[in-house]
């Protein structure tokens, strides 16, 4: 999408993880987004993407909103929520419409979305997307925007996405709890790539891999176009398990460890190093060789880049990413985790920080906030989508707007000659029959 949404409009994206909840606040102007405050606060109330305690959950909402706005010196009403989990499903579907007045207008790529979507769900699901793919215009395909073409039938070609109907008011009802309107549920992955994808790499393919704390989220574009979207229940807090039960640690401190001197390729360890590790119970801390925290870590590493191609394989489109994955969330900033995703899946790899917006980007550069920035870049372009529907002409048939200018055209004739006091012709007609007879 390149329209950009009314000047001056304040968007907020809110990244509900399974480790933090991130508002950011962004400033939409004419010349782009402007980042204008960011909080960030730890979570407990999430497993694996999804809500499990609502109570934590609405208070670290409540911090992260509280921090967002104090900085941005705005007061925030409505967010755009993110959300991931095992429960999201993707599949294929297609939709056919009638041109109705010879050229596509905005209405008839409504209407054929609409169609699309007509499919049967189950009772405890919901359509969260319908992104398209392409369209075709009688039997020309791979069109990207139909509107203002001519023909007689429009098709296109999309993806839904479905989530369980329960975790989407899940999410609803925690923002809701905390004062705030929820202007739109966005897959988590969907707004990363909106924030760290450039418009080429969607065009000759490519694989955006957001791996968080409870999962790591997967979307693939093909030629310009989102051909898939899944979720695997896997992420940084099974490295920071494995490190806690290996090490005999705390949680805390295995994850401080795996932060600050955490290494997905043992390889890049030197034998030398050492790190110390806090005792678990009382015990006294203890000094441990680097790579035996490397070795606990790659391990996970491999199996989370190995599902990670075997989803890929399965769409059959492992072939067509021609510029590679992109990783993005937290996890990612391990030391070694692009060059060992890259030997796994054998195509580059690279790390993706958001991009494409101003102010105090330094808060957000880093691929923690990918979510966070894309989900206000989601909002804008949503909020410029409804402003030009609003703004767009209502459809009608080109076969009826003649008739139409024909009817008003002798209306306005009968309406001037009885303006001029001259009797119509059918009644001059009228009189001189009676006169006649």
């Amino acid at each position: 999408m390149s329209t950009q949404a009314a000047s001056g409009e304040i968007v907020v994206g809110l990244d509900i993880g399974t480790t933090k909840v991130c508002a950011v606040v962004g400033e939409v102007g004419e010349d782009g987004i402007t980042v204008l405050g960011v909080g960030q606060v730890p979570c407990r109330g999430l497993r694996k993407g999804i809500v499990s305690n609502i109570d934590w959950t609405v208070r670290a909402i409540k911090d992260a909103i509280e921090s967002a706005q104090t900085m941005a010196g705005v007061e925030i009403r409505t967010v755009y929520a993110g959300i991931a989990g095992s429960h999201i499903r993707s599949q294929s579907s297609d939709g056919v419409a009638a041109i109705a007045g010879g050229e596509v207008t905005r209405a008839d790529v409504e209407r054929v979305l609409e169609g699309a979507r007509a499919i049967p769900v189950d009772a405890d699901r919901q359509i969260l997307h319908v992104l398209p793919r392409e369209y075709v215009v009688d039997a020309q395909d791979g069109i990207r925007d139909p509107i203002g073409m001519s023909g007689v039938r429009l098709g296109t070609k999309v993806n839904l996405v479905t989530a369980a109907t329960s975790c989407v008011q899940n999410v609803i009802r925690c923002a809701e709890r905390c004062g705030l309107a929820v202007a739109d549920v966005v897959l988590q992955p969907l707004a990363s790539a909106e924030a760290v994808l450039s418009d080429d790499e969607k065009e000759i393919g490519v694989a955006v891999v957001d791996i968080g704390g409870g999962t790591t989220d997967i979307l693939i574009y093909v030629d310009g176009g989102i051909a898939h979207a899944s979720v695997i229940p896997v992420g940084g807090n099974n490295i920071t398990s494995d490190i806690a039960a290996g090490l005999r640690t705390p949680m805390a401190e295995a994850d401080r460890l795996k932060r600050l001197s955490g290494c997905a390729l043992g390889r890049l360890v030197r034998d030398d190093e050492e790190i110390e590790v806090p005792g678990v119970g009382g015990h006294q801390p203890r000094r441990a060789p680097r790579r035996v925290l490397s070795d606990i870590i790659e391990p996970r590493a491999e199996e989370i880049f190995c599902v990670v191609r075997k989803r890929m394989e399965d769409t059959g489109l492992l072939e067509q990413l021609s510029a590679g994955v992109v990783l993005t969330g937290g996890a990612v900033l391990l030391e070694g985790m692009s060059e060992f995703a890259e030997e796994i899946l054998g195509m580059p790899v690279r790390i993706g920080f958001p991009q494409g917006v101003r102010g105090i980007t330094q808060l957000v550069h880093g691929p923690q906030y990918a979510t966070g920035v894309g989900l206000v870049k989601y909002g804008a372009n949503a909020i410029a989508e409804a402003h030009a529907r609003a703004a767009a002409p209502p459809a009608h048939s080109m076969m009826r707007i003649p008739a139409a200018k024909k009817a008003a055209a002798a209306a306005a004739m009968v309406e001037e000659k009885a303006e001029d006091g001259a009797p119509p012709k059918s009644s001059r007609l009228w009189e001189w029959l009676k006169a006649a007879f």
